[in-house]
């Protein structure tokens, strides 16, 4: 008489996993076997892990990666001069957990965005937020965000992300109000949060393309010098993926 009224309770105080490990339990011919503490245990890991995975789905929504990229998928077959040993080491996230930056460069189509996502969607799961926006993207946004007043709000919400990605830095020549926008993000995150970036420029010419050198000094003391570099190499992906499913004889 009192199963399906605890069924309810837990509903209605919203632990649907215990309810749904209870009504299995309920089906389970033999559960008597097992010991109160037991079957209790049983019913508060399957909470956990219900609630654990609702919150890594919401950070995923949040994060509102480019690429659905696991690490676990990393092709090291293609000859990208894609460090394994490296990876495997960024892959218990402790560069999260210490604010510690990556920066990822290469050619057009080699695997930059890619990666980062993949390196974002683990930080995910080890219970870090995620953020991924291209990098003229936001620059264009927050010079609207001073005109509608959302701009103070903007960049307290970005330095809160433990790992942001701005993607394809580089792309343009910053001008004077860019390198100011810019700076204010990366010094709230020096220190604090993790950065992913990723450009086809060599870390080299990202001085020349920030373009005032006084901010430019700045910005790259708060983003390079307390980061890992990855430069990958080679062909295209997308180029080496369409030679892959082009018909024979066909161009």
């Amino acid at each position: 008489m009192l199963k399906h009224p605890t069924l309810d309770k837990l509903q209605t105080l919203k632990f649907t996993g215990m309810a749904a490990a209870l009504a299995d339990q309920m089906a389970m011919p033999d559960i008597d076997e097992l010991g109160f503490e037991e079957r209790l245990g049983l019913l508060v890991d399957r909470e956990i892990t219900e609630r654990e995975s609702r919150r890594l789905t919401s950070r995923l929504r949040r994060a509102k990666l480019k690429h659905n990229a696991v690490l676990e998928d990393i092709d090291y077959q293609s000859p990208r001069g894609l460090d394994k040993g490296l990876i495997q080491s960024l892959a218990g996230c402790q560069w999260a957990r210490e604010s510690l930056n990556v920066l990822i460069t290469g050619p057009t189509g080699v695997g930059k965005t890619w990666l980062a996502c993949a390196l974002a969607h683990k930080a995910c799961r080890e219970g870090y937020t995620a953020q991924y926006i291209r990098l003229t993207r936001l620059l264009r946004e927050l010079m609207i965000a001073k005109g509608d007043g959302r701009y103070a709000k903007m960049l307290a919400t970005l330095a809160k992300v433990d790992v942001l990605i701005l993607d394809d830095w580089g792309l343009m020549k910053l001008n004077a109000e860019n390198r100011r926008d810019l700076l204010e993000i990366l010094e709230d995150r020096h220190g604090n949060r993790a950065t992913i970036a990723t450009s086809q420029l060599p870390i080299e010419e990202w001085h020349a393309v920030i373009g005032d050198a006084t901010l430019a000094d700045a910005i790259l003391d708060r983003l390079v010098h307390n980061a890992y570099k990855i430069n990958l190499r080679g062909e295209s992906m997308r180029k080496r993926q369409s030679k892959l499913t082009t018909p024979t004889g066909s161009e």
